[in-house]
């Protein structure tokens, strides 16, 4: 190989390095937290962010109130990010359960046998239920833990991984979205 040809391959691994380097670091792909922005994502006309075919942990069919401001969790018991950001949903619901316009789902796939004892060992008092269906496709991901704050079919707010969910930036966005309802 030519000394010209060595430094077009030096420049052009350079080149690659860098991509790589500013995709990794950089290029962020899950959405931050909404504050004073429009909503970040809208409904599709044809696909509903809410979903149907949900159960409780009884396996009572449960539908989503599409009129409330609707807090969103999938996660599982195995998984060590859901397991870190459960607290802050449960003081998020705590300091949200009593309002009448405010509905938290809590969402697994996994059967009741395995969210129940997890439930009571850790003492959470949140809103659990079970999902198997496709997720829509606004809410549809591989990743968990996945959260969205969601209002009349409009995705405000959504994180993919662990949160701190009872930080002032969530409780200012829900108490601006409950001001204007």
């Amino acid at each position: 190989m030519t000394a010209a040809g060595k430094k077009i391959l030096v420049a052009l691994l350079f080149i690659i390095a860098g991509t790589a380097v500013y995709f990794a670091f950089f290029k962020s792909a899950e959405t931050p937290v909404a504050t004073d922005q429009e909503p970040v994502q809208e409904a599709r006309e044809s696909s509903s962010v809410y979903l149907t075919s949900m159960t409780d942990l009884e396996g009572k069919p449960v539908a989503m109130d599409e009129n409330k401001l609707v807090f969103i969790n999938v996660w599982a018991t195995w998984c060590g990010p859901c397991n870190m950001e459960m607290p802050g949903i449960q003081k998020l619901y705590d300091k949200y359960k009593s309002h009448k316009d405010v509905a938290f789902y809590i969402i697994s796939d996994e059967d009741a046998a395995t969210v129940n004892p997890f439930i009571e060992r850790k003492g959470y008092q949140l809103p659990f239920y079970q999902y198997t269906g496709a997720y829509p496709s606004a809410l549809d991901g591989n990743a968990i833990p996945r959260t969205y704050i969601i209002y009349k079919g409009k995705i405000l707010a959504q994180e993919i991984g662990a949160s701190q969910w009872d930080r002032p930036e969530v409780v200012d966005l829900i108490e601006k979205q409950l001001a204007e309802i």
